[in-house]
């Protein structure tokens, strides 16, 4: 009865009252003796005029049945509304029985996801465990984990004691399967066990034609990652320019890897192992591959040749060219002028990229030419860049920059009509049309390099073979 309304009537517990005692008349005071049997007078006859009219003819048997279930009711209630609310001394019900595990009480398990290993001991503290359980767990998960970013995925099992729960079992993973599992022993300590990364690779193979629109837009329809289309592209930029010998038709063909934990989730970012490109006129095909002693992965065609050149095809991305190298009417002169570069047109603030490594010979404002940079390259070659927004720090007069480092914005500075970009190169001094030089041969692999570049090339042919595995 501890769950219930101590004020609410409940009639298992309720016992009617004993009939009242009617009650005696006093004793006549003088009569002979209190004990005398009380005469009685003979009853009155019934006089039917004063039976009331609905009842006349009827037998008095329901009549006295009718009065006497009122006066029965009209007792319980009596009896009901002079209870006394003072707790019956009746039995308890008996309490819900013990778990499974006896006087251990319940035990129950949770699952969570936390943006960082920071989150756990907040969350066990919220689970009910004790604080210094929960700090010495977390503790010991932060050891195995560290404090990086990324989630991590609890598990934990509890157990009910008193008014707080107890830490049975723990499990926290990194999103490639590396953690730490903590168990109770029968001491009441921990034991801790370490997982190990259980990572798998997979290439994935995408192959596509490009639509009208766009390359980016054929790419992601075929299945390419968007993250993954401008390092395609930055693949072949010494071999196309994707802006202009790109067509509608053209068959495209992207591998790339993945690592996947144990549930089939994918963990990091994907990279670029395989492309090719087919157009009207050329084919190219390219594999990625880090030479032996070195720190990043270059470009290679099937015989082990970097698609490095001295220059790369053009210094700016998404870009259409507005003006060609030769002689044109001048948009703002009015009248024929030699032009001495290419113009590439793009929104203000669009990235231009050193076309080779070089050395910084200008920097800076220069009247017409607007914000300029002039570079000279190993070879001995010249380019420079016209009209920009603005120029990056540290691209300054004797500094060095590599190939395909961003060195400036797009911009409208100087004699311009629009944002974009004038692009020049010079060799021996002299001007030449940027589109139409060649930009040299690549370096080749050899030896044990060449032996190791043979090897992955093989084994991302063998999973382009299978479709990707």
């Amino acid at each position: 009865m501890n769950d219930r309304n101590q004020d609410s009537f409940d009639p298992r517990t309720w016992i009617p009252a004993p009939p009242a005692t009617p009650p005696q008349p006093p004793a006549d005071a003088g009569s002979a003796s209190a004990s005398a049997p009380e005469r009685t007078r003979p009853p009155e006859p019934r006089d039917p005029s004063r039976t009331p009219r609905g009842l006349r003819g009827r037998s008095p048997l329901p009549i006295a049945i009718g009065a006497g279930a009122l006066l029965y009711l009209a007792g319980a209630a009596a009896a009901y509304v002079s209870r006394d609310d003072r707790p019956a001394a009746v039995a308890e019900r008996p309490a819900l029985p013990p778990a499974e595990n006896g006087a251990q009480g319940f035990s129950s398990r949770r699952t969570l996801v936390l943006a960082g290993a920071g989150e756990l001991e907040q969350t066990l503290l919220s689970a009910g465990i004790v604080a210094d359980e929960a700090r010495d767990a977390a503790a010991r998960v932060l050891g195995a984990l560290g404090t990086g970013a990324g989630e991590v995925r609890l598990t934990f099992d509890l157990r009910s004691s008193g008014d707080h729960a107890i830490l049975t079992a723990l499990e926290a993973t990194r999103a490639d399967g590396a953690g730490l599992v903590l168990q109770r022993g029968t001491d009441g300590g921990f034991t801790g066990r370490q997982l190990s990364a259980q990572l798998k690779t997979r290439i994935t193979v995408v192959r596509g034609e490009i639509d009208s629109k766009s390359f980016y837009s054929s790419a992601v329809s075929a299945g390419v990652i968007d993250s993954l289309i401008s390092d395609f592209a930055n693949a072949f930029s010494f071999d196309f320019d994707m802006q202009r010998e790109v067509a509608p038709g053209d068959i495209f063909e992207v591998a790339f890897e993945r690592s996947y934990n144990p549930s089939g989730e994918p963990v990091g970012v994907p990279r670029l192992v395989y492309v090719s490109l087919q157009t009207a006129t050329k084919s190219r095909a390219l594999y990625r591959f880090v030479p032996p002693g070195e720190r990043e992965a270059g470009w290679f065609d099937g015989n082990g040749f970097s698609t490095v050149r001295a220059l790369m095809r053009t210094p700016v991305d998404s870009a259409r060219i507005t003006s060609q190298f030769g002689m044109r009417t001048h948009p703002i002169l009015g009248y024929q002028k030699m032009h001495r570069g290419t113009d590439f047109a793009a929104p203000t603030g669009t990235p231009i990229y050193a076309s080779g490594s070089a050395t910084v010979e200008f920097a800076g404002m220069k009247g017409a030419n607007g914000n300029f940079v002039r570079l000279r390259h190993d070879n001995g070659w010249e380019t420079l860049y016209l009209h920009m927004n603005r120029i990056l720090p540290g691209v300054e007069a004797g500094a060095h920059v590599s190939q395909g480092q961003q060195i400036g914005e797009i911009g409208t500075t100087g004699r311009s009509t629009g944002p974009h970009l004038h692009y020049e190169v010079h060799i021996d001094g002299q001007p030449v049309d940027p589109l139409s030089i060649e930009t040299g041969t690549g370096q080749s692999l050899t030896g044990s390099a060449l032996k190791a570049f043979r090897k992955e090339r093989d084994r991302i042919d063998a999973q382009r073979a299978a479709g990707g595995a």
